[in-house]
């Protein structure tokens, strides 16, 4: 991965909604400037969401999605219709398009109070209005636009940059845990499950913040942790390892020294912390035959000690003493009611939006099922998570 590039789970996503023929894939070209999306007068043209991630002026890095109609027809078209509300749960902009003859359908009204619900910013863009005798005025949430004439697409993209500045976020991910100066040590593993070549991308943002705070940063791997600390005239202000070396740190840094992980840092990042925390609570009381759900955001090839899939259901069921039934997912895979397990173990959410990973937060809140993440469950499993909670206290 080119470190100077935006990861799409930091970019905004916008997606653009709508019913057939309204013009969808069309504005989207229009708004790139790019052929992103095939265009036809036959209904139905887009069958699945099509993603970009891309530059555009005025608004930066962004994710453009672009979604079936809403109104598509028959069994197929059902499975189209929700693969383009799943986008939703992804979308931190949506550009509903109206056809401007034809004005708001019940569909479009339907899909405008699914946004307001989800407090999910929106645009309407009314387009086709090179087609209206006279366009009437645009409004704070509404524009007549003309994707075939090129009229309202620039005022379009400042509406959707003001809506990105709006909620732009100043979350970090350590920025104030440490400060110029301090000393940080990282513990980046290198073994089989490692990407061949690069590190992995919390660690990379990671590094790329304190570099921005003006930290003094060490990286190194378990072996050379205990050298790093006894190379230094004073005690680092803190050590984060990656969770999978999380029992073999801990025995290594001085109780003095604070201890985190990089998940940890994602799940405070990404989502809800206490929240995760609390499901952690949940590993002491499964019972035999229960479900638990391992749920990764990103698809990889899987190693034979693969943390979601080997090395996690082997730590649970050691560390709860029951025999356990176990489902994977990964990607965009996660089921909307998770109402049939015990407990769900996410990954850290690096290539998640944060509005993704709050949104499946929020499935397993609806649902009454606890929710962790991997280096939470980690830290509860090896006795160390109050240890690692430590740093956000001070």
């Amino acid at each position: 991965m080119n470190l100077n590039t935006v990861p799409s789970g930091e970019r905004p996503h916008i997606g653009f909604f709508g019913m057939r023929n309204a013009g969808k894939s069309s504005l989207v070209n229009a708004v790139t400037g790019q052929r992103l999306s095939l265009v036809s007068s036959v209904k139905g043209t887009t069958t699945d969401p099509v993603k970009k991630a891309m530059e555009l002026l005025p608004l930066g890095p962004v994710v453009i999605i672009d979604t079936p109609g809403l109104d598509d027809e028959g069994a197929l078209g059902e499975m189209r219709v929700e693969r383009a509300r799943q986008i939703l749960a992804t979308t931190d902009i949506a550009i509903l398009v109206v056809d401007a003859q034809k004005g708001m359908s019940p569909q479009d009204n339907e899909l405008k109070e699914l946004f307001i619900s989800r407090k999910l910013p929106y645009i309407i863009a009314f387009n086709k209005a090179d087609l209206l005798g006279s366009v009437p005025q645009s409004k704070a949430d509404e524009i007549y636009v003309s994707a075939e004439k090129g009229s309202g697409i620039k005022e379009l993209k400042e509406k959707m940059a003001a809506l990105m500045s709006d909620r732009k976020s100043e979350k970090k991910i350590l920025a104030d845990l440490v400060a110029r100066d301090d000393r940080v040590i990282l513990v980046t593993p290198i073994d089989e499950s490692a990407p061949k070549g690069r590190l992995i991308l919390p660690q990379q943002q990671t590094i790329r913040e304190l570099l921005e705070i003006g930290a003094v940063t060490l990286i190194v791997q378990v072996s050379e942790l205990k050298g790093a600390i006894d190379s230094l005239k004073e005690p680092p202000k803190l050590v984060i390892t990656d969770s999978q070396a999380f029992e073999s740190v801990a025995k290594i840094v001085p109780e003095g020294i604070m201890l985190t992980s990089f998940s940890i840092l994602f799940a405070r990042y990404k989502g809800d912390l206490p929240c995760l925390v609390n499901g952690a609570n949940k590993l002491r009381h499964l019972k035999d035959g229960d479900k638990v759900l391992i749920s990764e955001g990103c698809t990889h090839h899987r190693q034979c000690k693969d943390i979601g899939t080997v090395k996690l259901p082997g730590w649970i069921e050691k560390y709860s003493g029951k025999k356990l039934s176990f489902t994977f997912t990964s990607g965009g895979e996660f089921p909307a009611d998770t109402g049939d397990f015990a407990l769900v173990v996410h990954c850290g959410g690096c290539m998640l939006t944060e509005n993704e990973m709050k949104n499946r937060m929020e499935k397993c809140r609806l649902s009454g099922t606890p929710i962790t993440n991997y280096g939470t469950a980690i830290a509860e499993m090896h006795g160390i998570l109050e240890r690692s909670l430590e740093v956000f206290n001070k």
